[in-house]
């Protein structure tokens, strides 16, 4: 907490209190049963956590990038995987209430904040993960109203929740045909995929969210047409930001179980504490963690801003900590022993959750084309 005022503190040690209590006695249930908690999640909603950096005039907390990242980092260490997609969550309700429409965002927007409705972000397809702009899935207007086909993959939150937000194309290839849609569940024509077993993340369902001759109405476009890339894309700049403060969580809860296991594990007569290599790793783990954190917080402040820097740092930020966490969770178990590999420790699942953070919300190879392009324009 330190460099924070008094108030982040406070979110804080709310955020902190929410995941020690309400998320961690519950995250190695959940990811085994693979179990979504709505019923958690809103509770986290009633203390503001639905919509966090969304407006008060709809029901979010008008907090800033920054509050949001110490949110995040905050109750994922209760449990990263529910965490991360409550922030997938958080960006959907943003672009609505950003983007949209007076009317779009009282529609929307009051009963995601509440966590009452769930929202899942459509961008990724079975044919284009990184290459976005090459996305198929269509819209074509017929009169007043859009009709959709395609399918999307990868989609957190598929199945199971109520309203998603569609990038599509409406016009020719490249980017600037695409177009943004936002669809409810229950529309004909909207089905999913099978759930998608898979190696963390486990309390959130994965699937695959498909359109065939879906109408959607005009007015549930948010933005212009061909807008919807750049929608996206603004999206995922704080999404960004988002993913490596979870990642932020799941590292920090790693250091201290380490460090307690460190000063109860004994090998050769004494406590593992008292070695000095294991020391040395530890204060590595911890220098790392502090780097990541200032990092990702530097990034949130520029986002904010509205910096013309803060795609490039929000990337940055991005391939820093969650390569950098990822290590330092990775590292913990090892200092563990077998008993990290075991499901009975809490260290494995912080690993196994926090390894799609280096491939979702952009891969890291994409993060350092991105940090590369910047610098080489000059």
């Amino acid at each position: 907490s330190a460099g924070l005022t008094e108030e982040q503190k406070e979110f804080q040690k709310v955020a902190l209190d929410f995941a020690a209590k309400e998320m961690a006695p519950h995250m190695a249930e959940w990811d085994e049963k693979e179990i979504f908690p709505v019923e958690t999640m809103r509770k986290a909603a009633q203390l503001g956590f639905g919509g966090i950096y969304v407006k008060p005039d709809v029901g979010g907390s008008g907090l800033s990038r920054l509050d949001t990242s110490i949110i995040f980092e905050a109750l994922s260490t209760g449990c990263t995987s529910t965490t991360a997609y409550m922030s997938i969550h958080n960006m959907c309700v943003w672009m609505i209430d950003t983007f949209g429409n007076e009317e779009q965002r009282r529609r929307f927007c009051p009963s995601l904040c509440s966590m009452e409705k769930f929202a899942s972000y459509c961008l990724t397809e079975p044919g284009s993960g990184s290459d976005a702009a090459s996305l198929l899935t269509s819209a074509q207007r017929k009169g007043d109203n859009y009709v959709l086909n395609g399918s999307k993959a990868f989609i957190s939150g598929g199945g199971d929740t109520d309203v998603y937000v569609v990038m599509c194309r409406t016009g020719g290839p490249g980017p600037k045909g695409i177009s943004c849609l936002v669809l409810e569940k229950g529309t004909p024509g909207l089905s999913f995929g099978k759930k998608e077993k898979k190696v963390g993340w486990n309390s959130q369902p994965t699937r695959a969210v498909i359109f065939e001759d879906c109408v959607v109405p005009v007015g549930n476009r948010l933005g212009a047409e061909g807008q919807g890339f750049s929608i996206a894309m603004k999206g995922l700049n704080g999404g960004r930001i988002n993913i490596a403060s979870c990642s932020l969580g799941a590292a920090h809860a790693s250091v201290l179980l380490a460090q307690e296991h460190l000063t109860v594990r004994k090998q050769f007569g004494e406590p593992l504490a008292n070695n000095q290599y294991l020391q040395f790793r530890l204060a590595e783990m911890a220098t790392r963690l502090v780097a990541a954190r200032l990092m990702v917080r530097h990034a949130a402040r520029a986002l904010q801003e509205g910096r013309e820097d803060a795609a490039v740092l929000c990337s940055m930020a991005k391939l820093f900590a969650t390569d950098e966490c990822f290590a330092i969770c990775n590292q913990a178990l090892q200092m563990h022993g077998g008993y990290g590999y075991l499901k009975d420790y809490a260290v494995q699942q912080f690993v196994r959750d926090i390894r799609v953070h280096q491939i979702l919300e952009g891969t890291n190879e994409v993060m350092r084309m991105i940090v590369a392009r910047n610098l080489l324009q000059g």
